[in-house]
């Protein structure tokens, strides 16, 4: 994970100073580093030397291994196996000189069977099925026979009991269980923990699915910004820019541009073009992050957007605000949180806490829901406000959290804009206070290696997936009614 992590951050960097960059420009950037003997620098810090890799043929070439299991070694996986848009061949009887089995397929197969059978060090078994589930007798491979006609080798017929099959069974049922996934590398665990805050978004991806969690706020595993969250972020940073230079315009008549030219305000913001102009920068700057299509698609549709929206609040915002607060080092019932809030609004002592949100407010209707008898934990904008509301009133400051509200930068179907606003009851925070000390209690366990087991989850469809699940658990009775 942290030679792909490194590699990752890499090519990130590379994207970043040229958005162009495609494919073949980065190979040749690896050609030349390799030619010139100019590598990254990685520092493991954990690793495991033990484990069964599963590999086709193919993709064993180069490598050996101690033990080498050779499976499936039948007739129909092998030089009988049917070849769909193989192309057309000629009839036997049109050349003399060609005939069914002089093609070349079987020497190739041949040379790929001896490519599998040389990967092993010390240790070799091959083996093949004698029937199908269906009771239908399978032939094995030729190549079997052409090793058995020049080696005495020790044939052993292998019977299943029916409990081993049963368990084999059982794990065809895979949208019923939960994947658990090995619990490996402790102590690079355990210092991740050590200096883990509980924030929002893990605490919604734990609740949602440990192993989202674990992935994603935990070891961190690399993932690129795509279209959807770097046109999130620049519309952050436009709205983000809008205040600051509200705030300095109050201060300050002078205050310029990028391009050194004196601003000019309406209603004590800058004017719309300037509100433009900022959330083209942010695009332009983070151009990598989108396809040529999508940057010109994303621009047209941001600045329709928010040209829109400033037309429409301008006369109606709060303009006694603060931006972007980091607040860390808050304990709650032993368990250390932090949180980036977007805006705060003042009215004397009292805040209303404002996240934006991109997307179509109608689609967030289930999000903001409190817990009921078809989301049992609540939806996770509605935590997001309650969790908002703990933060503030735990921080060492006389502020008091009376609302949290949704703003939604871009229109419904009907071209409406949102701005949803929910009031936190103390019943809210007690269900949030219990469910965050509830997850930190089972993350500072390291119960986080097992899913939650839906079909939907994209979490536990990759482990199942890419067979990294160690065991497989049946959903309770209780789970499934839940």
């Amino acid at each position: 994970l942290q030679v792909l992590t490194g590699l990752f951050d890499f090519i990130k960097e590379e994207t970043h100073r040229n958005p162009n960059l495609d494919l073949k420009q980065l190979i040749k950037l690896f050609d030349l580093m390799e030619s010139e003997n100019l590598s990254l620098p990685l520092v493991e810090v954990s690793g495991n030397d033990k484990g069964v890799n599963l590999l086709t043929a193919h993709g064993s070439k180069g490598l050996e291994f101690e033990y080498v299991f050779f499976v499936g070694v039948n007739a129909g996986t092998w030089e009988k196996k049917r070849k769909p848009f193989g192309g057309y061949k000629f009839p036997d009887n049109i050349f003399n000189s060609v005939t069914a089995n002089d093609d070349g397929s079987d020497e190739e197969l041949r040379r790929l069977f001896y490519v599998a059978l040389t990967r092993a060090e010390q240790h070799l078994f091959i083996s093949y099925c004698c029937f199908k589930n269906d009771g239908k007798e399978l032939e094995p491979s030729m190549f079997i026979a052409e090793i058995l006609d020049n080696h005495e080798l020790q044939t052993e017929k292998v019977f299943i009991d029916a409990s081993t099959e049963a368990e084999y069974q059982s794990l065809q049922f895979e949208n019923e269980v939960k994947p658990e996934i090995e619990k490996i590398e402790t102590e690079y665990i355990n210092s991740l923990l050590e200096r883990f805050m509980m924030n929002v978004t893990a605490l919604n991806n734990y609740l949602k699915c440990p192993l989202e969690f674990y992935f994603k706020n935990l070891i961190r595993i690399p993932s690129p910004k795509n279209e959807a969250t770097e046109f999130g972020s620049s519309v952050h940073y436009a709205l983000e820019q809008l205040f600051r230079k509200m705030q300095e315009g109050s201060q300050n008549s002078k205050v310029k541009n990028q391009n050194g030219e004196a601003l000019t305000y309406q209603n004590g913001f800058p004017s719309k073009e300037e509100f433009i102009n900022d959330f083209n920068w942010y695009m332009h700057r983070h151009r990598e992050s989108f396809t040529k299509e999508q940057f010109a698609r994303r621009l047209e549709y941001g600045e329709d957007v928010l040209s829109n929206y400033y037309d429409k609040y301008l006369y109606s915002w709060n303009k006694i605000v603060a931006l972007e607060r980091n607040i860390k080092n808050v304990v709650v019932n032993g368990v250390p949180l932090k949180g980036k809030l977007d805006k705060l609004e003042f009215n004397g002592k009292e805040v209303n806490v404002v996240d934006y949100k991109t997307g179509n407010p109608d689609n967030s209707k289930e999000k903001l829901k409190a817990p009921n008898p078809d989301i049992e934990n609540g939806g996770d904008y509605w935590r997001q406000a309650v969790f908002y509301k703990i933060l503030l009133d735990n921080h060492n400051r006389d502020w008091k959290a009376v609302s949290s509200e949704f703003d939604f930068i871009e229109p419904n179907n009907k071209k409406e804009y949102k701005k949803i606003k929910l009031y936190i009851t103390p019943e809210d925070i007690g269900i949030v206070k219990a469910q965050i000390k509830t997850v930190w209690d089972k993350i500072q366990a390291h119960d986080f290696y097992t899913g939650c087991g839906k079909p939907d989850c994209h979490w536990c469809e990759f482990v199942k997936t890419n067979n990294m699940a160690v065991a497989l658990h049946e959903i309770s009775n209780e789970e499934e009614e839940v």
